[in-house]
């Protein structure tokens, strides 16, 4: 896409993070924003110092929720004009020790993590066809490429990776592009933002909260001494104006990835 000018971007997760790095380099490359997100302070925060440098619109969204999403989409598109790029960001970095897992905490990670990329996808790639083409990027994680997060995280991440490479493929002939961004750690607050929303856990003892609690506060500090949102945004950018497939934010998986795929070739039957 070698024009961001005018266009209208669609990005979940929009208002916050990722989302929020994106959004400002869209709209620094003259895109019209919608920004959808859960947090209304969020929301009325990045309209207060996007709107001064393009068009903006914001709407509270749960990406799990296919008819609102459908009748949201009618909304942006009648207010900003068609919607060539879709950026499904929002996300959540869900999960719990295998011991604890429940259907509860699985339904949630997976109805936003997976399905609210799928449902991204089914609403707009249709208007997308009709309206000559586009580009989709799909924000997965490192954990989609190679093992290094618990398995509920890691479960829905490896879809999003599948889905967006078999995607790719599919609407090429459409002119429609579709990126998947697999980052690192990266300078955000999904930890304290996914603590905050996620279902109620019976039966963890005090110890086991502890515990958890030291874990995460461990793993923040990792994502603090990550990389900025912003230059995460400006990376989107690049993608999708060179229409590629993978976007690394750094190459802290490069050993895990080169180990998998490694094991994969070495367990095929001989030639």
């Amino acid at each position: 896409m070698d024009r961001i000018e005018g266009r209208t971007a669609f990005i979940t997760g929009g208002a916050r993070g990722i989302g929020l790095g994106m959004a400002r380099a869209f709209a620094g490359a003259g895109a019209k924003l919608a920004l959808a997100d859960v947090d209304d302070e969020a929301l009325a925060t990045a309209r207060a110092e996007l709107e001064s440098i393009t068009a903006v619109q914001t709407v509270r969204l749960d990406v799990r929720d296919r008819r609102t999403y459908a009748r949201i989409a009618d909304e942006i598109e009648a207010t900003l004009g068609p919607v060539s790029i879709l950026c499904n960001n929002a996300g959540v970095a869900g999960g719990a020790p295998v011991n604890k897992l429940t259907f509860d905490l699985w339904d949630w990670v997976m109805g936003i993590n997976v399905n609210g990329v799928i449902n991204g996808m089914q609403i707009f790639i249709p208007r997308m066809i009709e309206g000559g083409g586009g580009h989709i990027v799909n924000t997965a994680s490192g954990a989609g490429l190679a093992v290094s997060s618990g398995a509920m995280y890691t479960t829905s991440k490896f879809a999003v990776v599948g889905l967006s490479e078999a995607m790719r493929r599919e609407l090429e002939p459409f002119g429609i592009g579709v990126s998947v961004l697999c980052p690192g750690p990266v300078r955000t607050n999904i930890l304290a933002n996914t603590r905050a929303q996620e279902p109620a856990r019976e039966g963890v003892t005090p110890e086991e909260r502890q515990r958890e609690g030291e874990l995460l506060a461990l793993a923040d500090r990792i994502l603090q001494a990550g990389t900025p949102p912003d230059d995460v945004g400006r990376m989107v950018l690049a993608a999708v104006k060179e229409n590629r497939l993978y976007i690394h934010t750094d190459r802290i998986m490069e050993s895990l990835i080169a180990q998998r795929t490694r094991e994969l070739l070495d367990a095929m039957p001989p030639a």
